[in-house]
């Protein structure tokens, strides 16, 4: 059996062009180190980055052979949150750790039960929805909310 290609190399969405096979991955799955993936058309690979990694919609991974695998968002159960004061519902979103899509007129959750009863009592309107999940990637540049990792910051522990 031939040994799968590897991908050593993230490139950044808006840092590079050209063609790429596309890798529909969940917001779950879009955060890894090393793993085996699958191509939408079914080429496997092996993604292994130097450390965990949140890879964003429209990101690239390199093949040894120059080649690119384009990340794509996958249509997810998600939460649209609206109400007359989302700054005030967002930030309760963000005080418990919860990823979330800021957008202009609406904020985007992934579908919690539990998170949507506290944004209910809060006054929001919440439909369910099946989209793609980008949420905002943290204070310190690209990654998860829930780490505690700021790599060059302001601060030290």
């Amino acid at each position: 059996m031939p040994a799968l290609p590897i991908a050593q190399r993230l490139i950044r969405k808006g840092d590079w062009s050209g063609p790429a096979e596309p890798c529909t991955l969940d917001y779950d799955e879009r955060f890894l180190r090393r793993k085996r993936l699958s191509t939408d058309d079914g080429r496997d690979f092996i993604v292994d980055l130097a450390q965990s990694t949140s890879l964003d919609d429209g990101d690239a991974l390199e093949l040894e052979d120059g080649s690119r695998v384009m990340v794509c968002a996958a249509a997810e159960e998600v939460l649209i949150v609206t109400g007359p004061d989302l700054p005030r519902l967002a930030w309760h979103i963000g005080n418990r750790h919860t990823p979330c899509q800021i957008e202009a007129n609406r904020l985007v959750i992934q579908n919690d039960p539990v998170i949507a009863h506290m944004l209910e009592h809060l006054g929001a309107s919440l439909a369910p929805a099946l989209a793609p999940f980008t949420p905002e990637g943290g204070a310190y540049g690209h990654g998860r909310t829930h780490g505690h990792d700021h790599g060059a910051s302001a601060h030290a522990h």
